[in-house]
């Protein structure tokens, strides 16, 4: 690949999705660019890059842009956050919002949905619990396709493979020749909508629990802290986000503090754990 041709898709896939690609991936860009050369019938990437110069065809770069997005992601990935969750994070915010009855979560870059669906399937066990509350589970991602497929909730074997409990395949799944689709109530439990993370975060109203995984880790530290920042705009000051493991909060916004002996989980200072559930987890 050319190295005008590199630069022009990076300065075009950062300032669309907030990626950051240096020129040590121009092999991870020719892989994942040359399918979309073909499937718009153009001859390999100097002409697919002469195209977008000059043709700013929506389309096209849609899916330049979502050829280039990260889509991992597994059933309960890392399992601790969900225990987190569970144990510490749910009972906590359900004593603080008994007046209200109401708890919004965000799966933000939900790739395929399933976090979002674990979510659902853990607020399913407390079902008795949650009656009367309305529970809202929104999952968001830049790419239509990820979109379209968590709102089908059809997952491969090796998808329910990773991370699933086999009980939770029973109770929660229905086969569908070589494939599994998650119930209908579940599905109904998670509301899925294209999203980018660089865009205006008002639309998307107040959420209690963020769920921000795994996705900072692709961008420059300017544009980890827009995000954040903007992030904590949508969130009360008891609300809390979770990051990668890998992430932190740290000499990028001082909006967000660790909560004491949670790793990888963050609030705006006022969510405080329980004494008795800090070794919960």
């Amino acid at each position: 690949m050319r190295v005008e041709d590199f630069d022009m898709f990076s300065t075009l896939l950062k300032q669309r999705s907030g990626l950051v690609l240096t020129r040590d991936k121009a092999y991870l860009l020719e892989s994942r660019l040359m399918p979309v050369a073909r499937k718009w019938n153009m001859k390999g990437l100097e002409e697919l890059a002469s195209t977008v110069r000059t043709r700013k065809d929506e389309a096209l770069l849609r899916d330049i842009t979502e050829a280039m997005t990260t889509n991992e992601s597994s059933f309960f990935r890392d399992q601790k956050p969900f225990d987190q969750f569970k144990q510490i994070v749910l009972p906590k915010l359900l004593e603080a919002r008994s007046a209200k009855r109401s708890i919004r979560i965000w799966s933000a870059a939900c790739s395929s949905g399933q976090e979002a669906y674990s979510l659902a399937m853990l607020l399913n066990e407390d079902a008795a619990k949650l009656a009367g509350w309305r529970i809202e589970i929104v999952g968001t991602d830049i790419s239509a396709e990820m979109v379209e497929r968590s709102k089908s909730g059809i997952y491969t074997q090796f998808e329910v493979q990773r991370g699933l409990p086999i009980q939770m395949l029973v109770k929660h799944f229905k086969q569908q020749g070589d494939k599994w689709q998650i119930s209908q109530q579940l599905r109904q439990m998670v509301s899925f909508r294209e999203f980018n993370l660089l865009g205006d975060l008002s639309g998307l109203g107040q959420f209690d629990i963020v769920f921000c995984r795994n996705v900072l880790i692709y961008f420059d530290q300017p544009t980890k802290t827009k995000v954040l920042e903007a992030i904590a705009r949508q969130m009360p000051q008891d609300g809390v986000l979770y990051l990668g493991g890998a992430e932190t909060v740290l000499g990028i916004t001082d909006r967000f503090k660790p909560v004491d002996g949670q790793r990888g989980l963050y609030s705006l200072g006022g969510f405080q754990v329980p004494s008795g559930l800090k070794a919960a987890v």
